[in-house]
C-alpha cells in the first residue's frame, strides 16, 4: 500500500519554501504530484488540461514553419512536453527560476523528466524569464508560452508586475520573429484590461476559456489562455 503523503523534495528559496510532494486521494483512488511555493499550490498532476491547452492553442496560431519555442515556467513539464509533439519544433528553451524544479526533471522525480531531458531539442535553463524577454533581450523565438503567475493580477512576486504593462508587452513582442506568437495561461476569467495591454503590442489577441472536469468538486473548472500574434 502506498503512503498517503510523501514529501519528495523541500528547498528554501528567496520566494518561499519550494516543495514537491506525492499525495494519495482515497476518494479517487489515485496518487497526484503537487508543487507548492510556501502555502501556494503552483501545480498538480490532477489538473493538466490548462498547461496542455497553452501549448496546443499557442502553437496552433504559430506560423507554418520550423519553430524555435520558449516556455516560461517548467512546473511538472506538461506544457513543454506537449510542445515536443509538434513536428515543426526544432528547439525548445524552458526557463525556470527555481533550481529545484529543474533538478526534479533531471533526477527523474517527476514522470515527464525523462521525456524532456531525453530530447535533444529541449534545453532546461535556470534563469529569470522576465529578464530573458525584457528590454535589451537578444534572443528571438517563433513562439513564447508562459505559465508562471496565477494571473496578471495574482503574481508570484511583485517584481513581475512590470511585465504586464504596455512597455513589458512591447519588449516581449521584440523577442518574437515576425509572425510570432505569445500565449499565456491564467487561472482567472478573461481580463479586458490585460487584453487591451496585449493589443498595444500585437496585431491580434484572443482570450479562450478552457473548461475541464474537476474530480474533487464533481463539477467543472476553467482557466484562460491568451494568444497574441504579431
Amino acid at each position: 500500500m502506498s503512503r498517503a503523503f510523501e514529501e519528495l523534495d523541500y528547498r528554501p528559496t528567496p520566494m518561499g519554501a519550494l516543495s514537491l510532494r506525492r499525495r494519495r486521494i482515497p476518494a479517487l483512488d489515485i496518487e497526484v504530484l503537487e508543487v507548492l511555493l510556501g502555502d501556494e499550490h503552483l501545480m498538480s498532476s490532477l489538473f493538466t488540461e490548462g498547461e496542455i491547452a497553452l501549448t496546443t492553442l499557442g502553437l496552433a496560431a504559430a506560423p507554418d514553419r520550423p519553430l524555435e519555442v520558449m516556455v516560461g515556467g517548467l512546473g511538472l513539464g506538461y506544457t513543454a512536453a506537449e510542445a515536443l509533439k509538434d513536428p515543426r519544433l526544432t528547439s525548445l528553451t524552458v526557463i525556470d527560476a527555481m533550481e529545484g524544479v529543474i533538478d526534479w526533471h533531471r533526477a527523474g522525480l517527476v514522470p515527464l523528466g525523462p521525456v524532456l531531458c531525453g530530447d535533444g531539442r529541449c534545453a532546461l535553463e535556470l534563469g529569470d524569464f522576465y529578464a530573458a524577454v525584457g528590454p535589451g533581450a537578444t534572443r528571438r523565438f517563433d513562439a513564447i508560452l508562459l505559465d508562471i503567475d496565477h494571473s496578471p493580477d495574482a503574481l508570484l512576486h511583485s517584481d513581475h508586475g512590470r511585465f504586464y504593462s504596455p512597455e513589458g508587452m512591447a519588449a516581449l513582442a521584440a523577442c518574437l520573429i515576425p509572425g510570432g506568437v505569445f500565449a499565456m495561461w491564467s487561472d482567472a476569467e478573461p481580463d479586458a484590461r490585460f487584453t487591451a495591454t496585449l493589443s498595444s503590442a500585437f496585431g491580434s489577441v484572443e482570450a479562450t476559456v478552457v473548461s475541464f472536469d474537476n474530480p474533487l468538486s464533481g463539477g467543472q473548472s476553467t482557466c484562460t489562455i491568451y494568444v497574441a500574434r504579431l
